[in-house]
């Protein structure tokens, strides 16, 4: 598993930069739609934070750190670790917030350390040419490592099964969002979150390790 997992970021690395390249410091950058999608989302995944002060963060998957900027303009006193496969997406991150104290940003697959909360978004969307049950276990093992590296809970995003067909894309995983929260309750905590309804094609789940 660990070798594939390797060759999976690695093409998932080549993908995302590409897209950098090709549209700059902006959401279609990362392969999102654009900003307003861009903060409905992160308004989901903040949702894992209680209190919006004194926290440190894992954003695994970081892109050029816009949930930095989105957290930013929120949140006061918190540390901010973003990670990515992506050696372009951090060289940009960096030059984006040189000036920033409380932000770091490093190229890894996975945080340098445990922090209170962890938060991937978009990671799960593009599996390219791989196959359903590959990227499950892709998606499960890096699950296991955002709660490792999470103190008090992390959440995540994913494209819906549930969307319309005619919309739906072979090279995007479509994820059972029923399946992923039996196993988030199984596995990790009692106090998971699904969140299926904010107009997207997609959910986001939160798993909390506190009531």
């Amino acid at each position: 598993m660990e070798n594939k997992t390797t060759d999976i970021l690695a093409e998932v690395a080549d993908y995302y930069s590409a897209k950098l390249a090709e549209h700059g410091e902006t959401p279609r950058g990362v392969d999102w739609n654009g900003e307003e999608s861009q903060e409905l989302r992160f308004d989901q995944l903040a949702q894992v934070i209680p209190q919006l002060t004194g926290f440190s963060l894992n954003d695994l998957g970081c892109g050029y750190g816009a949930l930095f900027d989105y957290l930013n303009s929120r949140c006061r006193d918190f540390a901010y670790s973003g990670s990515d496969v992506s050696a372009g997406m951090i060289r940009a991150a960096q030059d984006r917030h040189s000036n920033r104290l409380n932000a770091r940003f490093a190229v890894a697959a996975e945080p340098p350390d445990v922090a209170d909360y962890g938060i991937a978004s978009g990671i799960f969307n593009v599996r390219l040419g791989r196959s359903d049950a590959e990227w499950y276990n892709y998606l499960e093992a890096t699950l296991d490592l955002l709660n490792r590296t999470s103190r008090l809970g992390f959440a995540f995003n994913c494209l819906t099964s549930y969307s319309d067909s005619d919309k739906m894309r072979n090279y995007l995983y479509y994820a059972d969002p029923c399946v992923l929260f039996d196993l988030c309750k199984r596995r990790y905590s009692r106090h998971v979150a699904l969140l299926h309804d904010y107009g997207l094609y997609e959910f986001t789940i939160l798993v909390k390790k506190h009531p």
